[in-house]
Order: C-alpha cells, then structure tokens, then sequence
C-alpha cells in the first residue's frame, strides 16, 4: 500500500489572498498556513528560474516533518533545449539548491511543451542521464558551470532514491512505446487533466503516480465538483495499491485548488 499525498501546484497567488489565506496573513506566512492543511506542493518557480539553496531550505524549514515538495525541473531543460544536450543544464539544475529539501525532496517532474512529440531515442537519452538518488545528484550538481560559483550546493545530508516524472502535451506520445520506455527507466508517467486540451494518460509505469489536476472543464480556470472528485478519489484509491501516489490542483485562477486539494484529501482519508 502506497502513501497518498493530495496538494497544490504552487502558493503564491494574489487572489487567493482574503479567500484561501486569511485577510492579513502576511505573505511570508502563506508556505505556513497551506502546509499546515495540506502535505504537498509543487515548487513551481523552479520552472522559470533556478532557485537558491537557501530558499529551498527555508521551504523545509519552514514546513511540517511530513511533508513533501514536488520539484519543477527548469524549462530551459524542457521546452527551449527539448531534453536535447541537457547534461549542463541537469548540473546547475541540481546544484541550484533542490537537494538542500533533503528528506522533503518528493518527485522531481518534467513538464514537456505541447509542441514537443515523441523522440524515443532522444527521450532514452535524457532519461538515461537523471539521477536516481541524492548522492548521484550531488555528483551531478558537482559539474555545475561557472554562473553556479558560489551559490551552488553539491552535497546531500543522506543518499535517498530520487523519482522523476513526467508530463507529456502532444499526441504523438499516445502509443505504447512511451510507457515501455518510462518503465524501464522507472519514471513515472504524468495523469494530467487538461479539460481535453491534452491527452491523459494513465499507466502506471514507476513506483510513483502524479497526478496533475489542471482543471474539470476549463482549463486553470473550473473546479472540480462532488462526482468529479468521488472519481479522483477512487482512482487515487486503486493506484496507491500499486504506489505512492502524489496529486497536484493547478486550477488556481479562480481560487479552486486549495479547497478542491482539501475535499479530495478528505473523500480519499474517508474511502
């Protein structure tokens, strides 16, 4: 039986200010006040820039014992080098701080764009070139370039397997090949709720699921209601038979994610 952990994809929203968070809660209290209701959250800044160790350690730091971040891998990475000649950018990636969450470190997702389709070889390739524990990216984030001098981190507190997952946005990935390839590399494979703006894929192909709710009917934007979620807690249900299982609500415009990430906490506790 795996662990389950419902959260939210990011936490600094202004309009979540007065409705999730209460009216006057200072801003440097808002990491504090979600973890205390939830037990996960994707770090999203890392997506557009690498982050330092010290504010990955003040996340830790400032979070319960039990709790896990998701980590963005950048989208240099992603979507400007298209997992191509990635190996330099893996380095600084890992040094930038991310294994400074130490035992908080959760799984480590790669979001695709949607124009990328599927290149089995060059996938293999990037995959073949992830660390798949802390001491390996510890040794990675040793080869970190020059603009890392002096802020980089290239030691970890404990050798720890490290799960890497991934998000895929063009249907050219719809074939078996995709989930043969992330098996035997034991990535895991992204179910993404895209409003039917994506394809949602559903093997389970690691020890870890991720779940990415971006939305029922709209895009970002739609919560997710009581027959939504009943189906989402009993998916969640089956796969944790098989798996840890971490779900994500990025339906954050109109202030649905950390309500929703509440709900269906609860109605999976409750099942």
């Amino acid at each position: 039986m795996g662990e389950v952990r419902v959260g939210i994809s990011g936490w600094r929203y202004a309009p979540w200010r007065g409705t999730f968070y209460p009216a006057g809660l200072p801003q440097r209290l808002e990491l504090e006040y979600a973890a205390a209701r939830l037990d996960t959250i994707e770090i999203n800044g890392s997506f557009y820039s690498l982050q330092r160790p010290e504010h990955y350690r003040a996340w830790a730091e400032r979070t319960p014992e039990h709790f896990r971040f998701a980590v963005k891998g950048p989208r240099y990475v992603t979507h400007m080098l298209k997992l191509r000649g990635a190996e330099q950018a893996l380095a600084n990636f890992f040094a930038s701080g991310v294994l400074a969450l130490g035992p908080k470190l959760g799984p480590v997702l790669w979001q695709l764009p949607p124009q990328l389709g599927f290149h089995p070889d060059r996938l293999a390739a990037f995959l073949g070139a992830l660390p798949r524990t802390t001491a390996q990216a510890a040794e990675t984030a040793a080869r970190h370039d020059a603009r890392l001098e002096g802020r980089a981190l290239t030691t970890t507190d404990a050798d720890r397997p490290l799960r890497h997952t991934l998000e895929v946005r063009h249907a050219s990935f719809t074939v078996p090949e995709l989930p043969a390839l992330l098996a035997e590399h034991g990535v895991g494979l992204v179910v993404a709720d895209s409003a039917g703006r994506w394809p949602m894929l559903t093997e389970v192909t690691s020890d870890v699921v991720h779940v990415r709710l971006h939305g029922d009917t709209e895009l970002y934007v739609s919560g997710y209601g009581d027959e939504a979620l009943a189906a989402w807690a009993e998916r969640v249900r089956a796969w944790r038979e098989v798996a840890d299982v971490y779900v994500y609500f990025d339906n954050d415009v109109k202030v649905h994610a950390p309500f929703d990430a509440q709900r269906l906490a609860r109605l999976v506790a409750e099942g």
